[in-house]
């Protein structure tokens, strides 16, 4: 069975960090890319960086780009999202995805952040 559970997340003030946890199973972590998303109330569901664990590559949104940071360790089967210099902007619901097959599409149950002001 496969599964996602996200940790991590909080509140915070502007400016301070948080590291969100993707802890998998159930599939073969090296050979897939994982995602964070997040949701804001109100809003779609946007995706905030991706990790390959075949090449190492990873990618992020503009909004990430500079403050965020995604790692994988493989020892753990656990994906890592660094998030500094957070912003009240950035408060949402921060979920971690894994897509097996165009109709298999996983996600975890989510983990909130708020950053206040």
């Amino acid at each position: 069975e496969v599964q996602l559970v996200e940790s991590g997340g909080g509140s915070v003030q502007a400016g301070g960090s948080l590291r969100l946890s993707c802890a998998t199973s159930g599939f073969a972590f090296e050979d897939y890319s994982i995602a964070w998303f997040r949701q804001a109330p109100g809003k779609e569901r946007e995706g905030v960086a991706c990790i390959s664990n075949i090449d190492r590559r990873s990618d992020y949104a503009d909004s990430a780009k500079g403050r965020f940071t995604i790692s994988s360790d493989f020892a753990m089967n656990t994906v890592y999202l660094q998030m500094n210099g957070l912003k009240p902007e950035d408060t949402a619901v921060y979920y971690c995805n894994y897509i097996a097959t165009i109709t298999q599409i996983y996600w975890g149950q989510g983990t909130q952040v708020t950053v206040s002001s």
